[in-house]
């Protein structure tokens, strides 16, 4: 086809709109490093992913700085993704030392804004505003959502003598509104795909998939694309229905006896499940364009969530506070975690964009704001940045920081690969060096 597709092209039904991928119609991407005035950048993007109540830090931390060979036993669950990754030590969230109370609260209220929070348990939270929405709200008119947030677990339960809402929120698009996470992956599948919604109800009554409301429209674009290009949007559907056939059966399976344990299950019900739904539900927001900023709480901090299934019987939480005698359980859960991770690496690595992958144009951070859970420490914290940026950053390396180097130096260094430049963020003293 000789016109170019337009990036903003999306397949249209009654009441429902589907966002589509790049395809080779839409002309050629290159990375940032390799733009120029005929071949148009991808866009980058960025991801928070977040871990509750600390590490067991001797298996997370790599004995040497440079090349990561010998990985410790936790980052082996990301093992084939060395090259694609890079472990940073020595950052911390100091911020979070500030506060009296709710040592664990105020560790995810800090780890994106390098704000203490405000200690109440009323309605007058505060915190400040969080990096993610500090690109979103420079960036997020390119895209059809301006930022996706979603997480396992709802804000409720014991709020670590702060306000309940702090324990499981690290997204603040300002310093007293916080982004609320989704938990339902059906919801977060109708946000990013679904139109107006004026017909939400009368689809779900006829129990139709969404892509069969724009399958006329897919039928005539596919008419006007080459053979790659129609493999593409076969695929990209092809997930798509995977997802909503997915999403139907978590939400159907039938209740699980419940434990002897201070815990209620998940939604749905099983956790590694849970994750990957929502995992893939960002990998097509991300690959469609609708978002290109995202955060992802895995569980709140205090959780007490077990996995019995994964041979972890006891709350998380309280195996922090068992000390070194725990860590055989922590890394148990730790690996459990950093799972998700690889599953989300692997699904953007498999994604091509351009000449790259969706990986190559992605900083997916990973990490927690306590190391040690035990004694509620904020320095030294576990981070774990995936992707390159548009071979914007090297990968494959242990970096060590001088310590106490602000956490919020490295999120400055990640807005600055989406065009976002900040003079400061919470209490940040300049980007971050050496990525």
């Amino acid at each position: 086809m000789n016109q170019l597709l337009s990036r903003r092209t999306v397949l249209r039904g009654i009441g429902a709109s589907i966002a589509l991928p790049w395809l080779e119609a839409m002309g050629p991407l290159e990375s940032w490093v390799h733009a120029n005035d005929r071949v148009p950048a991808a866009p980058n993007r960025l991801l928070w992913l977040y871990v509750p109540n600390g590490m067991a830090m001797p298996n997370w931390t790599p004995r040497e700085e440079g090349p990561l060979r010998d990985l410790p036993p936790i980052l082996q669950e990301v093992r084939e993704f060395a090259s694609d990754i890079n472990i940073l030590s020595g950052l911390s969230a100091s911020a979070a030392d500030r506060v009296r109370s709710g040592g664990h609260a105020s560790s995810i209220s800090a780890y994106l804004t390098g704000v203490a929070l405000l200690e109440t348990q009323g309605p007058n939270y505060r915190v400040g505003v969080s990096a993610d929405q500090a690109a979103a709200s420079r960036i997020g008119d390119q895209t059809r959502l301006a930022s996706i947030e979603v997480g396992t677990e709802e804000n409720t339960g014991y709020g670590d003598e702060v306000h309940v809402l702090y324990k499981g929120t690290m997204s603040w698009r300002t310093p007293t509104q916080p982004m609320i996470k989704e938990v339902r992956p059906r919801l977060v599948f109708e946000r990013l795909f679904d139109g107006d919604g004026a017909n939400r109800a009368e689809r779900d009554a006829l129990r139709r998939s969404i892509l069969d409301y724009v399958r006329e429209d897919s039928r005539a674009l596919a008419g006007r694309l080459g053979a790659g290009d129609r493999r593409r949007l076969d695929d990209y559907m092809t997930a798509i229905r995977d997802l909503e056939q997915r999403i139907e059966r978590a939400a159907n399976f039938p209740r699980l006896e419940r434990p002897n344990l201070a815990i209620e299950p998940g939604i749905p019900r099983d956790f590694q499940e849970h994750c990957r739904l929502l995992c893939d539900l960002i990998v097509l927001a991300f690959r469609a364009d609708i978002t290109r900023i995202g955060t992802f709480v895995l569980m709140n901090e205090l959780s007490e969530r077990s996995f019995p299934e994964h041979g972890i019987r006891e709350g998380h939480h309280g195996i922090t506070h068992q000390g070194v005698a725990g860590h055989p359980q922590l890394t148990l859960v730790n690996r459990l975690h950093l799972r998700q991770l690889a599953y989300l690496l692997g699904r953007l690595k498999s994604v091509q964009e351009g000449s790259g992958t969706l990986l190559d144009h992605c900083l997916v951070c990973y990490g927690s704001a306590l190391s040690d859970g035990n004694g509620h420490s904020h320095r030294s914290l576990p981070i774990l940045l995936a992707g390159n940026a548009g071979g914007t950053v090297r990968t494959g390396h242990h970096i060590r920081y001088t310590a106490d180097t602000p956490l919020n130096n490295l999120w400055l260094s990640m807005l600055q690969r989406v065009d976002v430049r900040v003079p400061f963020l919470g209490d940040s003293t300049g980007a971050l060096r050496g990525l």
